[in-house]
Formats: C-alpha cells, structure tokens, sequence
C-alpha cells in the first residue's frame, strides 16, 4: 500500500526536504542500496505508534516487529519503506536532548535534531538559577544552542535584574525578554526559527511555552497547544501540554513542545557541565593537585578565586551538586581520596 497521510495537529503544506530540516548530515548517512527509501522525520511518538512528515504530508508510520517506540524522539530522520510506511532504520542525531527519568538507569531522549533550545522562565518565583543550569547542561551536553526567553516581565518592577541573573549563568548565553502572546514574539524570536531550522522549548509549567508555541505557529492554524493559568502564590502552573509534538512555524522553521519538566535529572553530562561553569574548568588546571576537590586542599586556583571575588561561591556549590548527580550514585566520592598527585 502506499503512504497512509493522517491529519496533524496543524496544516503542514507539501515542502521540500530542507524545509523539513534535511541536510547533508543526514544525506550522507544513507547508502547506495537505500536510494529508494523515503526520508520522514518523527512528528509524534505515542505508546504504541509514530508520526511522520514527509515532503508530501503526514504520514502514519508502521515499526517492524520487536521495534519499540521508545527507540524514537520527535525531530528523529528515519528512512522508510514507501510502499508499507514502515521504518527501515533511524539515521544518527546532530543533536539530541536527553535527560534521567527519575528510577531509570537509562537516559530518555526528549527531542532530537535541535538547533536551538529555548529555555523559557518567567520574572516572577519560577526564576530558579539551579534549574536553569540544568536545563543548561542538558543543551550543552545535547549540542543545540541554548538561548534564555523571560516572560512575564510585567510582574517585577526590575526585568533587567532577572536578565542579568541569566546572563551570568553561562558565557556568551543569549537573553530575551518575551510577551507569549503578542504577534511580536515571532519577529523577536525569527534569527532562530528560519525555514529548516527546529527549536524546542524547556521549562515549568505556567511560563508560557504552550503561548509561544501558538503565536510562533503563525495566526491561521489551529493551536497546536492548549493552554493554562498559574497559581498566583507560587507561580507554577497547570501542566498543558501532554505530550512532545513537531509543528511547523510561520517563518518556515520547526518547533518542539515538551511537556512541562519542573524537575530534571541530569546524567552523563559532564561536557554540558564543564562548558556552563567555564569559569571553574579553566581555573582547574591551575590548582597544585591534578585531582583537586576544590574544597579544601591548599594551592587551590578556584578557592583562590572565590576569596578575591573573582568567583561566586554559589556557582561552585551547584557546580559541585551538578557534576555529583551527572555522575551517578555510583561514582560520587566518599571523601578524600589518600594521597595526591600535584600537577606536573
């Protein structure tokens, strides 16, 4: 048979791979004998079945059997079978956002094939620095661009103060402040939504994820997302968003929801971790001993830092949790550990 075309969340017009964000990474991955296989990208993952876009439309996808769902993230390129609809195979990710779920060993990928990861809070009691390190990492470690959108900036009578608190969580980090609703965000936000590029965004529930969503889907298409309120005394939201989902963007780019992740377990991420905290990875090589804890051997370059003020002591804290958890319980140190070597 050939492709089953299903109805999408929204329109999506017949475009050219490109448009879907085809690029010669993925192109260069597929041999001679699958010349004749389709490339689609995971629009939906459900418990029991996938999703796809294709250049011509939405298209319901069949897994061979003993393939399990859990295999695929949206933003995922596979090659399929143009007459069954079936997968063949999942081409490698550029970039892929992967996270811990709480009394797994193994890591979930949330989304894969993102440029840019929005990491969206509000100026109000959600602004969390440690959660937003998190969310950091998790770009850093993922290979997409994190940039920081703040919302409800109407409710601090300081915004700027909430943009300098994220600015400083990590070097060249990008910073906007964002309306959700207003047609503008779009025009704001364009640098990063061009055709063929995806974004997804990360957050609490209540910061206005599922309104940006809609406003940068474009007015004419139905909303992709419903949406909610907040609880006014602690600033967290009703979850809105039930499941991850592809949707294409008026600027002709690619956007990811996720659900709501108040909390987020980070693992394997100790690249992510080195490039959020820059300031300690640099100042390391520099201390006496080459295993140095940074929390009381003498000659140490980051302690040293902290005491002229050149380093905020927080930062080293959550740095110190962060790397601990990225690590496993298997792997956290019991305490000092005997002699140490200085550098050579």
């Amino acid at each position: 048979m050939g492709n089953a075309v299903i109805d999408h969340p929204a329109p999506v017009p017949a475009m050219s791979p490109t448009g879907l964000g085809w690029s010669a990474f993925f192109e260069d991955q597929r041999g001679p004998q699958e010349a004749a296989l389709a490339a689609m990208r995971i629009a939906t993952v459900h418990r029991a079945r996938l999703t796809a876009l294709s250049p011509a439309g939405p298209v319901e996808l069949a897994l061979p059997i003993h393939t399990k769902t859990s295999a695929f993230a949206v933003g995922d390129w596979v090659l399929v079978d143009p007459e069954t609809s079936t997968v063949q195979r999942r081409l490698d990710r550029k970039t892929v956002l992967e996270r811990r779920v709480e009394g797994s060993a193994t890591l979930q990928a949330a989304a894969a094939n993102v440029d840019t990861l929005f990491v969206v809070t509000s100026c109000n009691a959600d602004f969390n620095p440690a959660r937003l390190e998190r969310y950091l990492a998790l770009a850093n470690q993922g290979g997409a661009d994190p940039v920081i959108l703040l919302t409800k900036a109407d409710m601090t009578a300081d915004p700027g103060d909430f943009e300098r608190q994220a600015a400083a969580l990590q070097r060249g980090l990008t910073v906007l402040t964002v309306n959700p609703r207003v047609p503008e965000a779009a025009g704001l936000l364009a640098p990063w939504c061009g055709v063929g590029q995806t974004i997804a965004l990360v957050g609490s529930s209540g910061v206005g994820k599922s309104t940006l969503v809609n406003t940068l889907t474009g007015p004419g298409r139905d909303a992709p997302q419903q949406t909610g309120g907040i609880r006014e005394h602690d600033a967290k939201g009703r979850h809105t968003t039930t499941a991850r989902s592809l949707h294409a963007i008026a600027g002709g780019g690619w956007v990811i929801d996720t659900p709501g992740m108040r909390t987020l377990q980070v693992s394997d991420a100790a690249d992510g971790i080195a490039t959020l905290f820059a300031e300690i990875t640099e100042l390391a090589p520099s201390c006496r001993f080459r295993d140095c804890t940074h929390a009381h051997e003498p000659g140490c370059a980051v302690q040293a830092a902290i005491a002229d003020g050149r380093l905020d002591p927080e930062r080293l804290t959550r740095w110190r949790k962060l790397l601990t958890e990225s690590r496993g319980p298997a792997s956290v140190p019991a305490g000092p550990r005997g002699r140490r070597r200085p550098h050579s």
